[in-house]
């Protein structure tokens, strides 16, 4: 299993794209062309840009010949998915259970992601049969890709026991390049601060706010990302029921992103950022927001961030304040940006 990338777009298209029989059962219900491959494949590769997970490609061990694709999907309405597109050969072997099992480690194990779901099609029986013995649980029903889908969940714990331990197949690439032994721990709490000094690394301002004179917020959550026994980025967040055009909503800031300046540029943040919604997805947020300085917005742009132009009012010891930041919004549950004003009903965060 490794990252799928641009030159698997013919593999991709011969396994899969081409094959009535696996697309089927995916968004687009037929075959389709090899362009059509070719555009699955940016695809991919542009979501391990954004997210630092994706689809991998399987290929066999002995031969090597490309088997089809297994992955991670994370998607803003749903959460990250499970999903699976194997040639008619490579079906019955064992094959999606194996490399769903590397998927799922990757996801508990390494991402400490909360939750992973699948989407499947009613009719869809071998699919369903092997989401089962991954230990899925059945979790309603959902449109996704504009088809009525059933809905899997797998769970840490009861994933952890239908874990094969024999299988000899590993999913650790988590960044762009291939960070060895990367580890995300998620903990409640504003996180030690033995693991803050050693991310600042000497600098007295690294989040370039000082200068703003305000009361923050502590974190109810970080998530510290680890390599090689050493933090080297983090991100925290809080759940608040805050207002939006004066309507309650509950959403969940985002803050205290930083990563370390000798690991800057592998995609360790953005990895981050992507796990730490999906916790605040799963604990019940319909909206995630941030505060940030003007030069970060192009880069919360390109991880699916909006920018909000509506002025953003909070809290501080001598009353209320409106920010002098620029705030972005990550939508979690299909509601409208505001229009008027947000209150974060708080400190910032």
């Amino acid at each position: 299993m490794e990252p799928i990338r641009r030159g698997d777009s013919d593999d991709l298209f011969e396994a899969v794209v081409s094959q009535d029989g696996v697309m089927r059962w995916l968004a687009t219900g037929r075959a389709d062309s090899r362009s059509a491959a070719e555009v699955m494949c940016e695809g991919h590769v542009a979501h391990w840009t954004r997210h630092g997970y994706g689809d991998f490609a399987v290929r066999d061990a002995a031969t090597h010949g490309f088997l089809g694709r297994v992955g991670l999907r994370n998607r803003a309405q749903h959460g990250v998915d499970l999903g699976f597109a194997l040639h008619p050969r490579a079906q019955g072997r064992g094959v999606a259970g194996e490399a769903g099992r590397a998927c799922l480690d990757l996801a508990f194990r390494h991402l400490s992601l909360p939750a992973v779901f699948a989407f499947v099609l009613p009719d869809n029986a071998a699919s369903i049969a092997v989401l089962r013995r991954l230990g899925a649980k059945a979790d309603g029903t959902v449109q996704s890709s504009g088809l009525h889908c059933l809905r899997y969940r797998f769970d840490p714990a009861a994933t952890a026991d239908t874990a094969d331990t024999a299988a000899m197949v590993t999913a650790e690439h988590v960044v762009d390049d291939g960070c060895a032994g990367l580890q995300l721990v998620h903990a409640t709490g504003p996180g030690s601060a033995e693991d803050g000094a050693a991310l600042r690394h000497g600098r007295p301002d690294p989040f370039g706010v000082n200068g703003l004179g305000l009361v923050w917020a502590d974190k109810q959550h970080t998530l510290t990302a680890v390599s090689e026994g050493r933090p080297v980025a983090s991100a925290g967040w809080l759940l608040r029921d805050m207002a939006f055009d004066g309507l309650p909503r509950r959403a969940a800031g985002l803050g205290g992103v930083l990563v370390h300046p000798a690991h800057r540029g592998r995609g360790i943040g953005r990895t981050v950022i992507s796990v730490a919604v999906e916790h605040a997805r799963a604990a019940g947020a319909e909206t995630m927001i941030l505060l940030c300085r003007p030069d970060l917005v192009p880069f919360y742009t390109q991880l699916g961030w909006s920018r909000l132009s509506v002025p953003i009012t909070f809290r501080q010891p001598d009353g209320a304040r409106t920010s002098p930041l620029t705030s972005m919004i990550y939508d979690l549950a299909g509601l409208p940006d505001p229009t008027i004003s947000v209150d974060l009903r708080g400190l910032p965060f």
